[in-house]
């Protein structure tokens, strides 16, 4: 699509309002302004960067089929995604249309629910009375989704969050895995890394 100079204000207003926003929501939710015009460097700016993207990369399959079709859905919002490291995200999503009514630019927010899923966590453990039940449930997922629950179930007991652990607290938490025999679950290292916000060499170090 030519860029024509309205198009150009949108995108220039838009830039401001992605980045109040990102102010405002930092750090659980990140900020993307896509500018659909160019949907092969769509993302036009990114504000508390959560999904590793960078300024310049292309829409996503979302953003090109809203590109392609003026009559997408506006607003597409609460929907459920997730990061690359495998975070949970709810995502909201607004398309921006010209005086003719294509679409210029999507502005995303997507919100880190893992924070939230820990503070969950927390409250639960801290309103139960039964806490055997708890320790006794065998009824346990598995996979890297149970690795990720574990971390998420150790930080809320240390009332901190996965990425806030210490490194004592994340070898005790490597301790527990193991024990557990989540450490054997294929590519563990992993997903632990990545669900830490560390390296492998740290993982692995830790598990010592």
């Amino acid at each position: 699509m030519k860029k024509t100079s309205e198009h150009q204000n949108l995108l220039a207003q838009l830039q401001q309002v992605a980045d109040g926003l990102g102010k405002t929501l930092a750090p659980f939710c990140e900020v993307v302004l896509h500018d659909l015009t160019e949907p092969e460097h769509a993302i036009l700016a990114i504000h508390n960067n959560l999904s590793g993207r960078s300024v310049g990369e292309p829409a996503t399959e979302l953003g090109l089929a809203r590109a392609a079709d003026p009559d997408f859905d506006q607003v597409i919002a609460n929907y459920p995604n997730t990061f690359p490291d495998g975070r949970l995200a709810k995502s909201t999503s607004v398309g921006i249309k010209d005086s003719d009514g294509r679409y210029v630019a999507a502005l995303c927010l997507n919100v880190d629910l893992t924070v939230f899923r820990s503070l969950n966590t927390m409250l639960t453990q801290f309103g139960s009375v039964d806490t055997a039940a708890a320790v006794n449930d065998t009824l346990q997922p598995t996979g890297a989704d149970a690795i990720r629950l574990r971390i998420d179930d150790f930080a809320a007991r240390h009332g901190t969050t996965p990425r806030a652990l210490k490194a004592d607290e994340r070898r005790a938490l490597m301790r527990e895995l193991k024990d557990s025999g989540l450490s054997d679950v294929r590519r563990a290292m992993d997903i632990v890394a990545a669900y830490l916000n560390v390296s492998r060499a740290t993982v692995y170090n830790d598990a010592r």
